[in-house]
This record gives structure tokens, C-alpha cells and sequence, in this order.
């Protein structure tokens, strides 16, 4: 790899959503300052958002459900979108989904309604690109650990990453990136304690 420039470097506040643009070429490093966070994680092809990160057609084209040094992020057409270029974590996840406001009564009770989700972080991250609730789908999450067990019960449970554990993505074409610094308190994915996280931004010079 050549030289790269920052062009954007910026720290995520726990529990907050974030967004940025990425021209083809970039890299996006994702920092996981203090450890165990879940980071859940939306693309689209910036020109035509109607394009974007497809979970079944990674999946497929990878032959495995978790994600590492490696892994290429494909389009609902088929294309390249992103390639995990740096891993020091080691394994993440496609499956898990993305924590809302009705899956935590679902699952933690009603009282959880009022807390704050990824599902709204998205919204407020998209909103200001012209997204939507339609334009949800099935995410990344960066350093969730997400096993599955032999009956194929998915489990979320402790995280295996630490502090200043990293992820690195080349874009292969302009990307819309949207990020929820998740903010899920009712389980492990986060050590039930949200903290901050850090994104850089390089381009190559």
C-alpha cells in the first residue's frame, strides 16, 4: 500500500449515529477506543443508493457468515463495495441485525421501549442523504460477536475485541457509509457500558 493521506478523522460519541462519503480508493479505519463495542454499519453506492451493502450476497460470495481480513462487502448487483484490508479483531458479524426500539420490548420487556436504538441512529444518519425507513437493511456489526451454536441458536454474547482494536475498508466505488455507534445496554455486545469509537479517513496519495 502507498502513501495515504487523513483527509477526516473523527471520534464517535457512544450511543451516536455518524455518516460520511467515500470516494472510491479511500480507506475507512474503525477504532475501537476502549473496547468491546458494537459498531453497526450500512453502505450504499453513493451515485445511486438504490445499490447498496447486501448481507445474502456477501454471505454467499464469501462461504462463511462472519467477516475478517479478506472479506469483500458486495452489492444487491453483484459488485464489490468495500474489502476489509486491516483486521485486528479477527471476526465479525452479518447476522446479528440492528437493536430498535421493538425488538428491545420484544426481547428485554417493555419497559426498554423509550431507550435509544440502532434503528434510529440509522434514520438520523440517512435522513440528511434522502434515506429512509425503507432503505434499512440487514447490517454489519464491527466487532459483535455473534456465535452460532450447533442447533443454529445465535447467540450474542461477550465481545473478543479490546481496546484499540481496528478494522480497515478500501472502497471500491463511491460509498455512502452510515454508522451506529450502538448504544444497546441489555446485552453483552457492548459490555453493557456504550462507549466511543473512532473513524479515519485516508486517501491515497
Amino acid at each position: 500500500m502507498g502513501a495515504m493521506t487523513v483527509v477526516h478523522d473523527e471520534v464517535v460519541p457512544a450511543r451516536s449515529p455518524w455518516s460520511h462519503t467515500l470516494a472510491a480508493g479511500d480507506h475507512l479505519r474503525i477504532v475501537d477506543l476502549e473496547g468491546n463495542q458494537a459498531v453497526d454499519f450500512l453502505a450504499y453506492v453513493a451515485a445511486d443508493p438504490v445499490e447498496r451493502y447486501s448481507a445474502p450476497d456477501t454471505i454467499a460470495a464469501r462461504g462463511n457468515i462472519f467477516l475478517t481480513t479478506g472479506s469483500v462487502l458486495m452489492t444487491n448487483r453483484g459488485r464489490p463495495l468495500l474489502t476489509i484490508v486491516d483486521d485486528t479483531c479477527g471476526r465479525h458479524d452479518t447476522v446479528g441485525g440492528a437493536c430498535s426500539c421493538e425488538s428491545n420490548t420484544v426481547r428485554y420487556g417493555h419497559h426498554t421501549k423509550h431507550q435509544h436504538a440502532c434503528v434510529e441512529n440509522f434514520l438520523l444518519g440517512g435522513a440528511p442523504h434522502g434515506l429512509g425507513k425503507r432503505d434499512l437493511q440487514s447490517n454489519v456489526n464491527w466487532f459483535m460477536n455473534v456465535p452460532v451454536e450447533a442447533d443454529g441458536t445465535l447467540g450474542i454474547v461477550d465481545g473478543i475485541s479490546a481496546p484499540g482494536k481496528v478494522v480497515e475498508l478500501r472502497a471500491e466505488l463511491d460509498v455512502l457509509v452510515l454508522v451506529s455507534n450502538c448504544p444497546q445496554i441489555n446485552n453483552p455486545c457492548n459490555g453493557f457500558d456504550p462507549t466511543p469509537v473512532r473513524m479515519i479517513v485516508t486517501r491515497p496519495t
